[in-house]
């Protein structure tokens, strides 16, 4: 009699934690094809683009899980990658492999960057800038919490970017810089279809493609997001593809560096 209760007590389990993980599943979200701002009708550029960030995504901490397949310099890696953000503070991220066995992970804040390396018992610990090294001098920390939200770089809605419709899309275009010229394309509802920066003279560029989007809560965002940087002597392509998404949880950051490790290179 025991064993049978503990049975159905199993059986049970099993059937809450299927239901539990169906409801957790990310559904595609068909994204409007016609101009939800129709009746909103700025006067100017400033008023254009205060209605263009409104429809950003706002929050206090954001997680996902994401399958990922990473591409450096032609070595091509699949992995999942655990995200945390603390917006505007720190980004940490985990990254295990097929196995399960977490190989790397990393605290970027703005001003730093820190690597674990579990598989070779090494670390890396540098300045932000380390990284234009492989994204160009454009990118920054508010550029890569962008884009990993879909959200628009805050930095291209500036008094200085030209409008434009492009069917029920919008352009965003101008400079940065003097030397960096960048687009970004809207769809109807002013979510980030992709955004492209350029800077011939450094030879450094950055195309982000937002595909399908999803629905976390009352937040619509990209499920699929697609990034390619090129910087000299340096190619990176990462497709990331989210399986879960959760805004505003209290969220833990883990993250030391054992003493036996090394640092890199």
């Amino acid at each position: 009699m025991r064993r049978n209760i503990l049975n159905k007590i199993a059986l049970l389990a099993l059937l809450v934690t299927a239901a539990s993980c169906k409801s957790k599943k990310l559904v595609e979200v068909q994204r409007p094809t016609k101009d939800s701002t129709a009746t909103v009708k700025p006067n100017n550029v400033a008023e254009k683009l205060a209605v263009i960030r409104s429809k950003q995504i706002t929050f206090n901490t954001f997680s996902g899980k994401a399958k990922a397949k990473l591409a450096v310099n032609g070595d091509e890696n699949d992995c999942t990658l655990n995200i945390r953000i603390n917006r505007d503070q720190k980004i940490w991220i985990s990254i295990t492999a097929i196995a399960g066995l977490e190989v790397a992970r990393a605290l970027i804040t703005p001003d730093s960057i820190q690597v674990v390396n579990r598989f070779q018992n090494i670390y890396l610990k540098k300045p932000f800038s380390y990284v234009h090294r492989y994204a160009g001098s454009q990118v920054n920390f508010k550029t890569i919490q962008s884009l990993l939200l879909g959200n628009a770089i805050g930095e291209l809605l500036n008094p200085s970017a030209k409008l434009s419709p492009e069917g029920t899309n919008t352009l965003v275009a101008g400079n940065l810089q003097g030397a960096i010229v960048y687009k970004l394309l809207l769809g109807p509802d002013l979510r980030v279809t992709q955004t492209n920066l350029v800077n011939q003279d450094a030879g450094q560029s950055l195309e982000v493609t937002n595909r399908v989007f999803t629905q976390a809560g009352d937040r619509m965002l990209p499920s699929q997001i697609d990034i390619n940087s090129t910087a000299p002597r340096n190619k990176v392509v990462a497709n990331l593809r989210y399986t879960q998404l959760e805004f505003d949880k209290v969220l833990e950051y883990p993250f030391s560096i054992p003493k036996s490790y090394q640092p890199a290179d």
